[in-house]
C-alpha cells in the first residue's frame, strides 16, 4: 500500500531541516530563507502545491533554495515515459525535495541534491512507483579532504542497502552528470538513482530517506571548514565562469528540469537551481599550474571513498 501522506510527511520534515540547519551556518546575523507556498488548482495543466524556499545575499550562501513540490497531473510527460512507454497515458502523483545551495565564497563548493516520488496510476491496473534522487558536489577550487569525506558520507548512507548500492549509485552519478557536449563532468560526483522501485516500497522509501537524511553531514561541515578563507577578485572571476558550466548542464541535460518544465510546472521554482553571478568566455581555459587548473585535474571519475 502507497501512503502518500507518509511521503509527504517525510519530504516536508526533510526541507525544514535542512533550511535550518543551513541558517544556523548563516548564523544568527545572517540572512534567513524567505518562503514562497504556490498553488496551482485542478483546473491547469498540473494540480498541486508546494514551497520554494529561497535565500540571496546571505553571508555565506549567495544564492540557495530549498523547494518541496506536490503534484499530480492526467498523464506523464514525454520525459518521463520515454524509456517505459507503457506508462504513457498514465495519470500520476509526483512529490519531493530539491534544493541547490551556491556560496559566495569560492573555495566552498556548490551542491545539489534531490529526491522524490513517482506513483502513475491507470484504471483497472496495479499503481507502478518510484524513487529517484541523490546529491553531487561542485567544487571550484577543490580540496581533496572534502571530496573524501562527501563521498565516505554517502558510501555510509547506502552501506545499509548493499555492499555494491553506492559504487553503483556513484557511477550513475558520473555518467548522468556529464556534459557530452563539452565531454567533462559537472563537478565530482557524489551518488544518482532513478526508477528505483526494486526490494519493495519500504526498502526504496528507507533509501531515500537515508540520501536525504545524510546531505547535511555531508556537505555542511565542508561549509563550515572553508567559509572563512580570503578570496580576491580572481577567485570570484573564476567562480563565475565554472558556474557556466553548472547552468549549461541544468538547461541542456538534466531530466528533472525537463519533466518540470514539460508537465507545466512552476519556472520560478524549476529554474531556482541556476546561480546568479555566471560568465563565459571563448575558448578559454586557465594556465597549466595555477590554483585554477587544479579543479579539471579533479574532474575524472575517482575513488574517493
Amino acid at each position: 500500500m502507497i501512503d502518500a501522506t507518509l511521503l509527504r510527511d517525510y519530504f516536508t520534515g526533510l526541507q525544514t531541516r535542512i533550511i535550518v540547519a543551513a541558517e544556523a551556518i548563516e548564523g544568527a546575523d545572517g540572512r534567513k530563507f524567505s518562503a514562497d507556498p504556490w498553488q496551482k488548482d485542478a483546473g491547469e495543466p498540473l494540480a498541486g502545491s508546494g514551497r520554494t524556499c529561497i535565500i540571496e545575499g546571505g553571508r555565506v550562501f549567495e544564492r540557495g533554495g530549498v523547494a518541496l513540490s506536490h503534484v499530480s497531473g492526467p498523464a506523464l510527460p514525454a520525459s518521463a515515459t520515454a524509456k517505459r512507454p507503457e506508462l504513457a497515458g498514465r495519470a500520476f502523483e509526483a512529490m519531493g525535495v530539491s534544493l541547490v545551495l551556491h556560496p559566495e565564497n569560492p573555495y566552498c563548493p556548490t551542491a545539489h541534491m534531490n529526491v522524490r516520488a513517482l506513483v502513475a496510476t491507470k484504471a483497472g491496473a496495479e499503481p507502478a512507483w518510484w524513487f529517484g534522487g541523490g546529491m553531487d558536489l561542485t567544487p571550484y577550487y577543490p580540496f581533496a579532504e572534502d571530496i573524501r569525506h562527501f563521498h565516505s558520507t554517502c558510501k555510509q548512507a547506502l552501506l545499509p542497502f548493499g555492499d555494491d548500492v553506492y559504487a553503483r549509485y556513484k557511477k550513475w552519478c558520473d555518467e548522468y552528470f556529464f556534459l557530452k557536449h563539452r565531454q567533462e563532468a559537472r563537478g565530482v560526483g557524489g551518488v544518482f538513482f532513478d526508477d528505483l522501485n526494486e526490494g519493495g516500497f519500504e526498502r526504496c522509501f528507507a533509501l531515500t530517506q537515508a540520501v536525504g537524511d545524510a546531505f547535511t553531514t555531508a556537505y555542511l561541515p565542508i561549509i563550515e571548514q572553508r567559509r572563512r578563507l580570503p578570496y580576491g577578485e580572481r577567485e570570484r572571476d573564476f567562480q563565475a565562469y565554472r558556474r557556466g558550466r553548472y547552468v549549461e548542464f541544468n538547461l541542456v541535460w538534466d531530466r528533472g528540469t525537463l519533466f518540470g518544465l514539460q508537465s507545466g510546472g512552476r519556472t520560478e521554482s524549476i529554474l531556482m537551481s541556476l546561480p546568479p553571478i555566471v560568465k563565459w568566455r571563448y575558448d578559454w581555459q586557465p594556465e597549466a599550474g595555477t590554483a585554477e587548473a587544479l579543479i579539471y585535474e579533479m574532474l575524472p571519475p575517482r575513488d574517493w571513498a
